[in-house]
Formats: C-alpha cells, sequence, structure tokens
C-alpha cells in the first residue's frame, strides 16, 4: 500500500512505517517563534529548565509581528527575544527583515522537512513539500529543546485542480473557493495535498498561497509535491541542494478527493466574519470599502506587487478608500522598488508600510475605525482580525483589492484586464 505526501515525510523523519493515524516521534528540521509567541515559548522553555536548544543554527527568533514595535510592552518583548537569540548563539530575524513565513520559505524549507513554528500559519511551508505545522509555546520549547516532537500522523484530502485558470483568475481564487466549499471545519486535522496539472504549472508564490491558507479549513498540513517548480525555485535561492523529488505513490490512500475545474473559478471574495463566507466578487459590486490592504504572508510576494501594480498603473485609489501596502521580506521590497512597482502604487496614491504582519493582526500600521470596511489580501477576517471588532472585514486577491482600491467598492478585476 503506497503511501500520501505527510505520512512518506513522517515515515522517514521517524524511521517507522507512519500510516494516518499512527503517533510518530518525528525529527524536527527547523523550529521558530515570532513576537506574537516567542516571549511565552521562552518563558517555558526557561520554566521546564531547558538549558541550550537542540540546534541553534535552525532555530529562530521572527520579530515581524509588531514591527517597529507600537507599545513599551511589546518592546521589553523584544528585549527578551533578542537576548535569548544571544544566550543560545540561535537565528535572530529582527525588524524589517520580513515576515517569518516568508523568510522560512525564501531561507530555509526544503522538500521533506520537518517544519514547527509556534504560528498556525507556518503551513506556508508546505508549499515546498516541507511537513509544516503550528504548534503552542510549550510545545515549540519542548522542540526547540530536544529536536523533535510527537505528532499524529494525519490523514489526507487530495485536492485535484485541472485546468487553465481564466484571465483575472489567481491561486487565491482557488484556495478561498475550496474554503467555502468545504467549510472552515472541512479538513481539521487533515493533510491537504495538492495536484492535479493546474497545480504542477502554479508558480511558488501561487503555491505559497494556497498552503498558507490550509488552515483556514482546519488542516495540520497544507502539502504540494517536490517537482521542476520547486526544484527551479530552490536553485533561484542558491540552495539546489536541498532538493528532493517528492511526490504521492500512485496507490497512495487518501480519506477523501476534491476535484476543482480551475476553468470554472472566478475572482472571489470572503466576507466578514468567517473565510468560508464566499462569494464571487462580481456578486458583492456596490459594497463600499474604506481600506484595501495588500500584504501579509498570504500574498505580499513580488509576484503580488506586480499584479497590483499591473492594474493600478496610471491610476488613483479612490479618494474615500485607504491604500496600504506591505511587502513580505526586505528582498521583496528592495525587488518591487528595483522593477518600479513601488513607484507606481505610490503614485496610485498608496501607503507603504515595512516588511512585516502590519495591519494584518490588528496591532498597528492599519487598525480600522468603527463600522469601516477592510478588503485585504490577508488569510483571517475574524471578528476583530485588524483590531476592532465594530469593523469589516473581505479576503481577496491581489487584483481584486487594485481594483477595489480604484474603485472604492468591491470590484471584479476582470473589469481592468
Amino acid at each position: 500500500m503506497g503511501q500520501t505526501l505527510a505520512e512518506k515525510i513522517l515515515t522517514a523523519k521517524s524511521g517507522t512505517n507512519a500510516r494516518a493515524g499512527d503517533i510518530v516521534i518525528a525529527k524536527v528540521d527547523v523550529v521558530f517563534a515570532t513576537d506574537s509567541t516567542g516571549p511565552l515559548t521562552i518563558r517555558q522553555f526557561k520554566e521546564s529548565s531547558f538549558e541550550a536548544v537542540h540546534n541553534p543554527d535552525k532555530t529562530i527568533l521572527f520579530i515581524d509581528h509588531s514591527a517597529p514595535s507600537p507599545a513599551k510592552e511589546l518592546s521589553n518583548d523584544h528585549i527578551l527575544m533578542r537576548k535569548f537569540a544571544e544566550e543560545q548563539d540561535s537565528v535572530l530575524s529582527d525588524i524589517g527583515e520580513g515576515i517569518c513565513h516568508q523568510l522560512i520559505a525564501e531561507d530555509w524549507a526544503g522538500p521533506g522537512d520537518v517544519i514547527l513554528g509556534a504560528d498556525s500559519h507556518t503551513v506556508t511551508g508546505g508549499a515546498l513539500g516541507a511537513f509544516a505545522t503550528g504548534m503552542g509555546s510549550t510545545d515549540i520549547a519542548v522542540a526547540m529543546a530536544l529536536g523533535k516532537t510527537w505528532l499524529r500522523v494525519p490523514g489526507t484530502i487530495r485536492v485535484i485542480v485541472n485546468g487553465r485558470l481564466p484571465k483575472g483568475v489567481y491561486a487565491k481564487d482557488i484556495i478561498l473557493h475550496l474554503i467555502g466549499r468545504i467549510g472552515a471545519d472541512g479538513a481539521t486535522y487533515q493533510s491537504l495535498e495538492f495536484g492535479g496539472e493546474t497545480i504542477d504549472k502554479l508558480p511558488m508564490s501561487g503555491r505559497l498561497t494556497i498552503a498558507n491558507m490550509a488552515v483556514e479549513a482546519g488542516a495540520k498540513v497544507g502539502l504540494f509535491p517536490s517537482d521542476n517548480v520547486t526544484q527551479e525555485y530552490l536553485r533561484s535561492r542558491g540552495r539546489s541542494e536541498r532538493y528532493i523529488p517528492l511526490q504521492p505513490d500512485r496507490d497512495a490512500v487518501y480519506d477523501s478527493a476534491i476535484e476543482i475545474n480551475a476553468a470554472e473559478l472566478e475572482p472571489t471574495v470572503a466576507k466578514p466574519h468567517t473565510v468560508d463566507n464566499t462569494a464571487l466578487a462580481k456578486e458583492l459590486k456596490g459594497v463600499r470599502i474604506d481600506q484595501v490592504f495588500i500584504g501579509t504572508c498570504t500574498n505580499a510576494r513580488l509576484d503580488d506587487i506586480a499584479i497590483a501594480a499591473g492594474i493600478l498603473k496610471g491610476k488613483k485609489r479612490n479618494s474615500h478608500t485607504r491604500l496600504v501596502v506591505g511587502p513580505a521580506s526586505q528582498e521583496v521590497m528592495l525587488a518591487a522598488i528595483k522593477e518600479g512597482y513601488i513607484a507606481t502604487l505610490i503614485e496610485a496614491g498608496a501607503t507603504i508600510v515595512p516588511p512585516g504582519c502590519t495591519g494584518c493582526l490588528g496591532v498597528h500600521m492599519g487598525v480600522l475605525g468603527n463600522g469601516e470596511a477592510c478588503l485585504s489580501t490577508a488569510n483571517r477576517n475574524f471578528k476583530g482580525r485588524m483590531g476592532n471588532p465594530d469593523s469589516f472585514i473581505y479576503l481577496a486577491s491581489p487584483a481584486t483589492a487594485a481594483a477595489t482600491a480604484i474603485r472604492g467598492e468591491i470590484t471584479d478585476p476582470r473589469e481592468f484586464l
């Protein structure tokens, strides 16, 4: 009997014949925490009487969620993280370097890895064929100290996407369609394993978007095969040696399978206050938007910024709609400047904020006012997510976001293509 991607990775990392439902002890390749979770992780590490991290070179502390710090309490947490990284000789990613999940993809993740992060969107690393998943701060502290963790091997839902994506439809629309179809709990503690001709042709930026949002359907991981797209991405990052081919077996056993015809998809939006509350962008025409936010670990890569800049070039944002743009990493910011995208966005009326999570979690740089509505390229639209429970968050692709910024109301991007 063949194995799924999740079973294959956990077999290799546990030294057992891992099957869905088994409990395994797996070697951890990369472990990280952020300034949202890192301070608690550090305190748990010390309270557990651990003295040293197992692998300092692959233990990373990211200061990205509140960067630069908007409050003294958070500044003190940053001090704690910097001191711990120095004491343990581990890796510190400081303010302005970028969002943890983007940097993990750029510099750390590889096929077959087990990656743990004290953040639910650690699943982003699945785009590179890594078993990447989020855990609580105590589990992360233990993994930092021991270099291993226990896992229940998840069952797998096979998601097969075939057909050519229509103009104006992107990876974000695929994953929003899927979540709207199966529900926010439709893949609870499952592995969502993606395949099909559409997935085979999807660039790494699109794969990262889909993997990032797997957890919004409750999934433990969102896994992509390691193929020529993975190989080329790693080569472009100077990490060719990390490539190994990784595919599910033809006779792998899945809990269920879902088929999506990409040719039938249209620009899709998640309405407040749940990610599975989806509708087509054209059906929401006329919904006024006070702020458009293009950023986050979901859609702030160079391809995303290029798409938005292409629609906004030579145009202006609506005078009643703020436009905030936050690149996912310093590298993305520099590349976007070099390509002229940042100039185009500023000329269109955008405010550019430093690489980091910024407005996504509602701490600073984009908190909404009472009754305001934001269309965001983020992954979550829960009540209060952007800092105000009396506001409304819609989720969509960078193309839909750019078109919406121009009109000041939710707009199908195909009107500008």
